[in-house]
């Protein structure tokens, strides 16, 4: 449960416990503090009801630890509940113990300024109101105290000032520090929050981009295979040429393969429809497709890990973003690229690996950025790696791009598994 005031956004229940905390040394405090005086420094202090003020106090902490154990949330009212009670005992300590003459008196600021960072500015002006007519009371209604003439009496106020201002510096370290950081914290979810919400819009848009063009490269694809196949039986003879529209008609039909899946799944890729495979085997699948479209890279591949493999959720999704990344390194390096794969039981790591101009320092720095592409003479658009991205991320995975000793692109792959089958 969150309130947000004029400029952030604080969690109420993590303030609520921070007050639980700095109340239980104000309880201490006070208690070492009333029995000192009234003990060491022999001013007399009327102790019943002062420690009467202390034990309700703590009274009100154990029920406060025990409303955090529940599930319902803790509300802005609540907590301003809670900090007009310390006000409260606050005031009545200081009443009995000499009202504005107190050395103190100014932890009145403490509640404030808990308040001003933690309410919203009605609640805020609310209770720095009350704080003030507080303090204003005990100008003149108020128990004196027994103290010692002149010198000494100024000496221990000087020493109370003293002793207030260590406490009051560390409290409000503590506990603004504390909150300072649970404000960062929250600022950089809602950051991160944001990114991930622009990114999904651009993929939601490029997914509605990609059905339109499905469905109006259908036709010219139909066509294209329709007279590759004509043209391969009329120069049959010729084996050269039939041997390149042979790999024509397979181009084709692994491009009609490709957007059936894009319609048949509505672009989804649902982790529902996917099926687990051992972790070599989907990697020898999916090098066999990929070689199927690009049948003159010089491909070196390496598996190790343990046996029996591991299962992966072999998701189209997946299944697209590494294609991507392979096609990428085989356009920078067609004759040299290389794939190592390491895992155990819990993740896989995929070296892809070629021997291109690779990375300069602005193109790992926006790497992933949409339409950012390094390809613009062979005609790329900047959308594989960044969809490579987002779907690897969505998995649980993540993708880093390095420079590679001797030259060239290393890019490593890290993506979470199942637990081996069963011999």
């Amino acid at each position: 449960m969150t309130f947000t005031n004029r400029f952030r956004t604080v969690p109420v229940a993590g303030m609520l416990r921070r007050l639980f905390v700095l109340r239980l040394y104000a309880i201490a405090g006070q208690t070492l503090a009333i029995t000192g005086v009234n003990f060491g420094l022999d001013i007399r202090l009327p102790l019943l009801p002062m420690l009467m003020v202390v034990v309700l106090l703590a009274l009100l902490n154990l029920a406060t630890w025990v409303r955090l154990e529940q599930p319902w949330p803790v509300t802005a009212m609540e907590f301003f509940a809670q900090l007009l009670v310390d006000v409260t005992a606050l005031t009545t300590l200081l009443f009995y113990s000499g009202g504005s003459t107190n050395p103190f008196v100014s932890l009145y600021l403490l509640p404030i300024i808990v308040a001003a960072i933690t309410l919203p500015v009605l609640y805020a002006w609310v209770l720095t109101t009350i704080c003030v007519a507080a303090y204003s009371f005990l100008m003149f209604f108020y128990l004196s105290l027994n103290m010692p003439h002149d010198a000494a009496a100024f000496a221990l106020h000087v020493a109370g000032m003293w002793l207030n201002f260590i406490a009051s510096a560390v409290l409000i370290t503590f506990f603004i520090g504390r909150m300072a950081a649970s404000i960062r914290g929250r600022e950089r979810e809602l950051a991160e929050a944001r990114e991930t919400g622009l990114r999904n819009e651009q993929i939601v848009a490029l997914g509605c981009l990609a059905a339109g063009a499905a469905h109006e490269l259908s036709t010219p694809l139909a066509t294209m295979a329709v007279v590759a196949g004509e043209l391969q039986y009329e120069h049959g003879g010729d084996p050269a040429l039939a041997a390149n529209l042979h790999i024509l008609r397979n181009q084709v039909a692994a491009c009609k393969a490709i957007l059936t899946r894009l319609t048949a799944t509505g672009g989804a890729g649902r982790a529902e429809d996917a099926r687990l495979l051992a972790v070599d085997v989907y990697l020898d699948e999916l090098v066999a497709q990929w070689q199927l479209v690009r049948p003159a890279i010089g491909l070196q591949t390496r598996w190790e890990g343990v046996r029996p493999a591991p299962n992966i959720l072999a998701e189209a999704t997946l299944g697209q973003a590494l294609l991507s990344l392979f096609n990428n390194a085989a356009d920078a390096a067609p004759f040299a690229v290389e794939l190592e794969a390491r895992w155990d039981n819990q993740e896989l790591t995929l070296d892809i690996l070629d021997r291109g101009q690779g990375f300069n320092q602005e193109a790992a720095a926006r790497a992933g950025e949409v339409f950012f592409t390094t390809k613009q003479e062979q005609g790329g658009v900047g959308l594989g790696l960044f969809l490579a991205n987002a779907s690897i991320e969505r998995l649980g995975g993540s993708v880093r791009m390095l420079p590679r000793a001797g030259g060239g692109a290393h890019i490593v792959v890290c993506l979470p598994l199942h637990q081996p089958r069963t011999p």
